[in-house]
């Protein structure tokens, strides 16, 4: 690929300011600087991280070019690459004699300025300068260079390469806007399967778990993908980040702050042994035992307060459990309100200044949302973080009371997460749509002050990661037409813009095949549940009816043979972080699901007798199974090892869904290969239609509210969406109300059942609603009111298979003739992903029947 072009690719996919015209590239244009003949000036009296970027940027010249580019701390001679705060002598001196304007940004927190100037000094022809509004301004500054010349913010965490140039060229200039989300960073959670491991025995072996060394890494590419902030690993497997002195220095040093989990209060971890032993310190519960986890607090931000740090208020149980104590909700609140005093208390005894300049943030989680909802009083400069339901779907946002807060509000975002109804630790499968449509929702409401994402171990969540810290940098870039294509561009930048339409076509298969059902959900068990629902079973996917298994297996197998095939084409040096970034997850999906359809194929085959077939999908399991596992080695083995234990298997406390299923293998017959080829006759509607949902023949959209067909989401990876959730309420009774209407086939039955397959939501915030009705001629409406409750039956079907099957019978009054269905909202917001009709055909299966094409 050209890496003239691929820079400029790679300049459309990061987000660029708007009125940007800086150039980086190989080739020299006008008056622009040799970045090869420069030195790196920085005042040695400036902010630390300056001279650290300044470093970061000489070593990534080097990756680039070969060649060596000095960091001075006075100036020379030669052409300059100055970096810089306004507290620099140099900015300062250049600001002074209006060489350069920082007035633009100089209230504006992490902004820069990148500049060429010809003469800045006497005896200094040229410079690149790169001026920040603070600290990490000047490093993005700097390290926006590093990108577009061919140092990817991936090229250790993902093995991206670097590209090679003879020589760096820099013209032009830019100003870069203030960022969409004031803090921007990540979790590491659930680090047992992966991060620990990896880090203990491969990267960091003497420390035996994860240490500085890994932070210093996790800090170096949230640094670079313009990210300010961490909550570092606290499960009882990791050593405490607060335990060993050197983390924070690491973390300090690339000038990235630590923030905590929803149960870590002022970042005191009490998951481990070593932080809060219950044999020595007595129970977690504040009403019995305050003053020793008051002195553990106190403690704390004793010793953190010299470093930038953004302070959780909480007092939940040990880990992730809720509140101890046998009290009534008023007791929980009025004890938690005062576990927020008091470490209101011990921060202004540290910290410097007003409390209210303290960054503070109260996560409502799990339990805690009820306390709030329940009156608990959170001071009005302490940022609300409102959670998602850890499957991608917020649970509730600042009502307009809330939205009127200093410290507004921000989001705790998962694509990872340990828990009920199952885990979803393993493979990347978060579609951006859903993503961007739920983020949307939270910007809207003024949820822009934190922005933070359960990432598991990082790897092999890197695209979801980029997606996330390019939204948080710059919103107002990505809307409802781009943000589907947005991975596939990425991936374009790294392999090659000629591929870019292959990885689309992956990407949306990948996507949508695990939108129905996650790989890691395929067992079909649920996790920390009745004994009903635990164990491995049978996926509901059909043989019988739609060609549903069949198509499934088909869908799979195109795409990780699409995925072997660029494997084979891409030069040595590429091949290692395409297996990471899409092979290894497109391929160990496809054969998770083969393992599991063919053992359900199996028990099919062997109820009907048929032993020789059933002994075939016994084999094509087990091979699947090995498959797996293969794969997982070569995760684990390429690049001399350098990720072994990262992929380690099995993943998760009770998860069964990496075992090998159940399957009968019968002796004395022969393997017989099933015919599996797609049936079409299977397909043809009898006695039911599918109406796709972008088919409407008329709609009512009054003023304020839109409709909208949102590519890269839902079954069939197209759906349509009834208005935005802040737009105005309608009414059903009325016959302005927000609506779509389909024109039903014409069919010779009295009566008919509609399956409106929505995606899940909860209410905008308490005291919301979720209304919609569907009503066919000459009916009464049927009204749906789902508000989704978390942890009961109904939500954990919705988030295993990401809808909701909404049913409906009515009347034809008119058989044999045109009739029609509408779809009215009154609440903004509804997503339909699948309209089924059933007219006395419809068969059995997962999801139903596809449209036709």
């Amino acid at each position: 690929m050209n890496a003239k072009f691929a820079i400029c690719l790679l300049i459309a996919i990061i987000g660029l300011p708007v009125n940007a015209q800086l150039r980086v590239s190989g080739q020299p244009v006008g008056n622009s600087v040799n970045l090869g003949k420069c030195s790196i000036l920085v005042d040695s009296l400036d902010h630390h991280l300056i001279a650290t970027v300044a470093g970061m940027f000489a070593d990534d010249f080097h990756r680039v070019t070969g060649k060596t580019i000095p960091v001075a701390g006075s100036l020379s001679k030669n052409p300059l690459v100055i970096i810089g705060t306004p507290q620099s002598r140099y900015i300062k001196d250049l600001a002074a004699r209006k060489m350069i304007d920082i007035s633009e940004i100089s209230n504006s927190p992490e902004r820069y300025i990148i500049t060429t100037l010809q003469s800045p000094f006497k005896g200094c022809d040229e410079a690149v300068v790169v001026a920040g509004s603070d600290y990490r301004g000047a490093a993005y500054g700097i390290l926006s260079i590093s990108e577009r010349m061919g140092v990817s913010p991936w090229y250790w965490w993902a093995d991206v390469p670097v590209k090679s140039l003879d020589n760096v060229y820099v013209s032009g200039k830019e100003t870069s806007k203030s960022p969409s989300i004031r803090y921007r960073g990540i979790f590491l959670n659930d680090e047992d399967w992966g991060l620990t491991p990896w880090a203990g025995k491969t990267f960091e072996p003497e420390e035996g778990n994860i240490g500085p060394r890994t932070y210093a890494k996790i800090c170096e590419l949230i640094l670079r993908l313009k990210g300010n902030m961490l909550a570092p690993a606290m499960h009882a497997c990791s050593t405490p980040f607060y335990c060993n002195p050197e983390n924070k220095v690491a973390a300090d040093s690339l000038g990235i702050m630590i923030t905590t989990s929803h149960c870590e209060p002022l970042l005191f971890n009490n998951a481990s042994k070593s932080e809060w032993d219950s044999a020595v310190d007595g129970e977690w519960n504040y009403k019995t035992n305050r003053n020793t986890i008051y002195g553990k607090l106190d403690r704390r931000v004793k010793e953190a307060a010299q470093y930038d740090n953004i302070y959780t208020l909480a007092m939940r149980g040990l880990h992730d459990e809720g509140m101890r104590g046998n009290m009534t909700t008023a007791e929980k609140v009025e004890m938690l309100e005062q576990a927020i005093t008091d470490q209101r208390e011990i921060l202004s005894r540290y910290i410097d200044g007003d409390i209210d300049s303290i960054p503070q943030i109260f996560v409502p989680y799990k339990e805690a949302q009820e306390l709030y909802e329940s009156g608990l009083k959170v001071p009005d400069n302490v940022t609300l973080v409102w959670p998602d339901d850890n499957y991608g779907y917020i649970k509730m946002l600042s009502n307009p009371a809330d939205r009127l807060r200093k410290g507004r509000a921000g989001v705790y975002y998962h694509v990872s997460y340990l828990g009920a109804p199952h885990d979803y630790l393993w493979l990347n499968t978060t579609a951006p749509m859903l993503m961007y449509e739920e983020l949307k929702k939270a910007y809207d409401t003024d949820a822009d002050r934190y922005w933070l994402l359960n990432v598991g171990d990082i790897k092999p969540m890197e695209l979801a990661v980029q997606t996330f810290f390019d939204m948080a940098w710059d919103f107002d870039r990505f809307n409802y037409e781009n943000i589907n294509r947005r991975q596939s561009a990425f991936l374009g930048s790294i392999f090659g813009d000629e591929y870019t339409p292959d990885f689309q076509e992956i990407l949306d298969q990948y996507y949508r095949l695990a939108w129905s059902r996650k790989p890691e959900f395929m067992g079909w068990e649920r996790e920390w549940d009745s004994p009903e629902y635990t164990g491995l079973k049978d996926p509901e996917y059909s043989f019988d009816n739609y060609n549903e298994a069949v198509t499934r297996l088909k869908e799979y197998g195109d795409i990780a043979d699409r995925c072997r095939e660029l494997y084979d084409k891409l030069p040595a040096e590429y091949k290692a972080s395409f297996f990471e970034l899409l092979g290894y997850p497109v391929m160990a999906s496809s054969q998770m699901n083969r393992k599991f359809l063919m053992s359900k194929l199996n028990h099919k085959m062997t109820e009907a007798k048929e032993y020789g077939k059933a002994n075939w999908a016994a084999l094509q399991s087990q091979q699947a199974y090995d498959s797996i596992n293969a794969l997982s080695h070569k995760y684990n083995t390429q690049l001399d090892g350098k990720w072994n234990g990262m992929m380690a298997l099995p993943i998760g406390w009770v998860a069964l869904y990496q075992k090998m299923p159940e399957v009968k293998f019968h002796h004395g017959y022969s393997p017989e290969t099933v015919d599996l080829s797609i049936d079409k006759s299977k397909e043809i509607p009898v006695g039911y239609a599918v109406i796709p949902v972008d088919s409407y023949k008329s709609s009512n959209c009054g003023p304020g509210h839109t409709i909208r067909i949102l590519e890269g989401i839902g079954y069939d990876w197209k759906s349509l969406q009834l208005g935005e959730p802040l737009q105005p309420l309608s009414s059903i009774d009325d016959d302005s109300c927000l609506r779509v209407d389909y024109q039903l086939p014409v069919i010779d039955s009295d009566s008919i059942t509609v399956t409106l397959y929505t995606l899940p939501r909860f209410p905008l915030y308490k005291g919301a609603e979720s209304k919609f009705a569907m009503v066919v001629d000459g009916n009464e409406p049927v009204i749906f009111d789902d508000i989704l409750k978390e942890w009961s039956l109904d939500w954990k079907d919705q988030v295993l298979q990401n809808g909701k099957a909404n049913k409906a019978s009515f009347k034809i009054a008119f058989p044999r003739k045109p009739a029609t269905l509408s779809i009215l909202a009154q609440d903004p917001g509804l997503i339909i992903q699948r309209i089924i009709i059933d007219y006395g055909g419809l068969k059995e299966s997962y999801i139903g029947p596809r449209p036709q094409d």
